[in-house]
């Protein structure tokens, strides 16, 4: 028991008050929003939740209760895998890296994993170790993004390799998987997708392109095919840079708070922080956030960069530090220490405004945070836009 007078700490924080709240039922609306676009029509597409990177840093265990509407699981790798069926999840899976080495072939041990296969050897090491549970195949195209998957020249050939696995029983169907390099532009996919459609013309199996993008922006093309893979939306982020999530109506699985724990009466012409990258043009008050890079926010971050401190929209100013910030009070004189402060994710302040500001991406945001930066889930509705 602790001492009868010590600060009550919600469950999930530490003495430090930097923490993220994570909001499982954003997520889930997102994931209503997302079958919706599509439409619930008849032949509607199936839909992987795409929960690689711990669930894009919301943690797959606290969101894995939203996504039960989904139809299967999208990870990077094995482990991830069988994390997920740690956590309950007895449904498909679909494994965006497919193998890294024939040693892999030893955690093929559950059923209903979908390998994504990006080269001839993955073939061979599953031909080479015949297993209680054969896995599904998709083949990767490589497409317009050439990241990893076959050639035009080789694809069909792997196809038949993969037809040949089926048939001795060393796999399940064999499907077909594009990822478009340009799904966020209004003509970004009519090209690679044209080009795709005549490389697996007369093939069968099932079809996979669309990532949150391209289910969103070209949601009639998505709803053409078996299964869609979006991740970015699921956790209420935008994935476009002329379009918000709110006018997406998608909410924000994640906000990360902190606290003003100090404040300077800086002199004008005084520089803040290192370097002195910001120096004060006039006498000003400057808040001093704990939240720095090695907890995962951008130390590239400029001056401008929006914060909210007790409700009001204000600024970062000069270089961000290993473990604090300096915030502009200038807009919130009542400030004091113990204020709150919003870094994203809630209060109108889009985790996607934070990282444009920054050079980057929201993904790079919400991945980023680091092991030291707790979470608990919320409680209530989540943030508003």
């Amino acid at each position: 028991m602790p001492p009868v007078n010590a600060p009550y700490r919600p469950e999930g924080l530490s003495a430090r008050p930097l923490h993220a709240r994570i909001h499982p039922d954003a997520v889930a609306h997102n994931l209503a929003r997302l079958r919706a676009a599509l439409s619930a029509g008849r032949g509607a597409p199936r839909l992987w939740a795409t929960v690689k990177a711990d669930a894009y840093g919301h943690g797959v265990a606290r969101v894995l209760p939203a996504l039960q509407d989904a139809d299967g699981l999208a990870v990077l790798h094995l482990d991830e895998a069988r994390a997920c069926r740690r956590f309950g999840w007895q449904g498909p899976i679909l494994v965006y890296g497919g193998l890294y080495s024939p040693a892999d072939t030893l955690l093929l041990d559950s059923p209903d994993l979908h390998l994504v296969i990006t080269h001839a050897a993955q073939l061979a090491w599953l031909a080479q170790a015949p297993l209680a549970h054969p896995p599904a195949i998709w083949l990767r195209f490589a497409g317009d993004i050439h990241h990893t998957g076959f050639s035009a020249d080789a694809y069909r050939n792997a196809f038949g390799i993969a037809s040949e696995l089926c048939r001795r029983g060393l796999a399940g169907e064999v499907g077909h998987l594009n990822h478009y390099a340009r799904a966020d532009e209004p003509d970004g996919v009519d090209d690679a997708d044209a080009v795709f459609r005549r490389l697996i013309d007369g093939l069968p199996g099932p079809v996979s392109t669309s990532n949150s993008a391209a289910l969103l922006k070209h949601a009639t093309r998505a709803a053409g095919t078996q299964w869609v893979r979006p991740g970015l939306a699921l956790y209420g982020a935008s994935p476009f840079a002329d379009t918000s999530a709110e006018a997406l109506d998608l909410r924000p699985a994640m906000s990360l708070h902190s606290q003003v724990v100090g404040i300077q009466r800086v002199n004008a012409g005084a520089g803040v922080g290192y370097g002195g990258a910001f120096a004060a043009p006039d006498v000003m008050d400057v808040g001093i956030v704990t939240c720095g890079y090695a907890d995962g926010y951008p130390r590239h971050a400029p001056t401008g960069t929006p914060v909210i401190v007790d409700g009001v929209r204000t600024r970062l100013l000069g270089r961000v530090s290993m473990d604090m910030m300096a915030v502009d009070l200038g807009p919130v004189p009542h400030a004091c220490i113990g204020a709150p402060v919003t870094l994203w994710g809630a209060g109108g302040l889009a985790v996607e405004e934070v990282a444009a500001s920054a050079g980057t991406i929201a993904a790079d945001l919400l991945t980023g945070l680091s092991a030291r930066v707790p979470a608990q889930l919320a409680r209530g509705a989540s943030p508003a836009h």
